[in-house]
């Protein structure tokens, strides 16, 4: 494994360099939550379609048996996260930006945590073929740990079909308060590189990039001495400027590449995957012990929590437990987020199970709390251009959406908005830029649907007009052969037909 200096990088536009707040949690060891009495398991963890489950009431299960089975191509499963007996299945609220509600596998726990007894580890993995290895990953229902919660099967299949030519791992996390991937890469570095070179060989590739933030010295270190154990010439460890949003997919691979993701594209356009740190180890936790995706490390922080850490919490596990292992509330505690303060997601109520999205937790105190100012109007002066990663103006942006100029904002590249915030930090106005680009994509979403409603609608009335035609064409055809040799009775047995009236009775 080799490293390449900060230097080499190529510049990313706008970001800003923003107070990281990890210190409370980031040292210290990475503690497991304890296996709570009930576990609520949502059949939708992931980006694309929900899992159906394949238990019922009743059933006992074992920890990571799957409970639900992946839909479609772009889904994935989901496993019990210990064993017990699934008491219900039934529609509850989860955590996530829109608040919705999903089925949910509820399995009260026995204490036993019994393993399912056909999980067997992957034989030789880095010989074996990527068909195989792409096959247990989809098994394990493993999917993106930064956030999005992307199915990895998914996203492996679709690089494949790309021809990307670079596998990059994203151990940035540049958000404010989140730490999870710290405290993963410094207790398990050869993990990661395991589960590294086991994407290598599924995707057959001979490159890919570890990015590190420059101010995670311990990660970096851990990884240098692993890579005694696990040296690998196709590995090259990058130290990633501490400048946020350089985290974000797009933004790294710019920063790593020079090659800019296309509007409304994937990096896979541009020839390169990228993968969380947590989902290279969930791939090696797969291959060495056969255990699927049934935990991940969640950061417990914020001056709400009396005991900030890394923890690592089965899936299904209700917030309030995770909060009470951490020492419970404190009388900071005005708001709970989930994900960082940026581009998290206010959570109502702690009841609320962990996801395989949920990489953070956040009880709110002073420090996180942003202006109170209430908004004034817009002095253009800038700022939020001149800040944005992705190069859009804001301000032309809000006034399209406040105006209701859809189509302005398609042109303007509402779509590439990566909604990170940075506008809204920056702007003196104190307007809410992000919320309203979250909006306007909404709106802009219903806009499309009702859009191919109408067309859908469209296309039945002429179908069935068509057909009508096609009968009356065919009926009028019919008459016509008649009149030409046809008996009378026939013809008069037709003209009835047509006229509604009963066989055999005069006009």
């Amino acid at each position: 494994m080799t490293s390449a200096p900060t230097e080499n990088l190529h510049r990313l536009p706008g970001g800003l360099r923003l107070p990281g707040f990890k210190a409370q949690s980031a040292t210290g060891e990475i503690r497991d939550v304890p296996i709570p009495k009930t576990l609520v398991l949502p059949v939708r963890q992931h980006a694309g379609s929900a899992a159906q489950p394949i238990v019922s009431v009743g059933d006992r299960v074992m920890r990571g048996q799957p409970i639900a089975r992946a839909e479609g191509d772009f889904s994935t499963g989901v496993h019990a996260s210990s064993s017990g007996t699934v008491v219900a299945i039934e529609s509850r609220p989860i955590p996530g930006r829109e608040a919705v509600e999903a089925a949910c596998i509820i399995i009260e726990t026995d204490g036993r945590d019994e393993l399912w007894d056909a999980l067997a580890p992957i034989a030789n993995p880095l010989a074996a073929t990527p068909d195989a290895l792409l096959e247990a990953i989809g098994k394990a229902g493993i999917v993106g740990l930064g956030g999005a919660a992307f199915p990895t099967l998914a996203k492996l299949r679709h690089a494949v079909d790309a021809g990307v030519d670079t596998l990059i791992l994203n151990g940035v996390e540049c958000e404010p308060y989140i730490s999870c991937d710290d405290a993963l890469m410094r207790n398990q570095p050869v993990e990661i590189l395991f589960g590294t070179r086991i994407m290598l060989t599924a995707l057959g590739l001979r490159q890919c990039a570890i990015g590190i933030e420059s101010d995670k010295p311990e990660a970096w270190a851990a990884f240098t001495e692993a890579a005694s154990i696990e040296g690998d010439d196709r590995v090259q460890l990058v130290a990633i400027p501490t400048v946020y949003p350089s985290g974000g997919e797009d933004q790294l691979v710019y920063l790593l590449t020079g090659r800019e993701v296309p509007s409304g594209g994937f990096p896979s356009d541009v020839g390169a995957l990228v993968h969380n740190v947590g989902t290279a180890a969930a791939v090696a936790d797969l291959a060495l012990t056969g255990t699927p995706l049934i935990s991940r490390i969640v950061t417990v922080t914020g001056e709400g929590i009396t005991k900030p850490g890394n923890y690592r919490v089965r899936l299904g596990t209700p917030i309030a437990d995770v909060a009470a292992f951490a020492g419970g509330y404190t009388e900071h505690a005005k708001r709970l987020i989930m994900g960082g303060p940026m581009t998290g997601v206010a959570l109502t109520d702690d009841a609320l199970p962990v996801t395989k999205a949920c990489n953070c937790l956040i009880a709110t105190g002073p420090a996180v709390r942003t202006s109170f100012e209430p908004e004034r109007p817009c002095i253009r002066c800038g700022e939020c251009a001149r800040i944005c990663p992705v190069r859009l103006q804001p301000q032309q942006l809000l006034r399209a959406h406040r105006y209701g100029a859809g189509d302005t904002l398609d042109g303007l590249g509402l779509i590439d908005c990566i909604e990170c915030g940075c506008c809204d930090l920056v702007c003196p106005s104190h307007i809410p830029l992000t919320q309203s680009f979250r909006d306007a994509k909404l709106a802009r979403r219903i806009d499309v649907y009702e859009r191919e409603r109408a067309e859908r609608a469209r296309e039945r009335f002429e179908r069935r007009q068509e057909r009508e035609q096609t009968r009356a064409d065919a009926q009028a055809a019919e008459t016509k052969r008649l009149k030409q040799g046809a008996n009378p009775d026939a013809i008069a047995e037709i003209l009835a037909r047509k006229r509604g009236a009963p066989d055999g009775d005069d006009d």
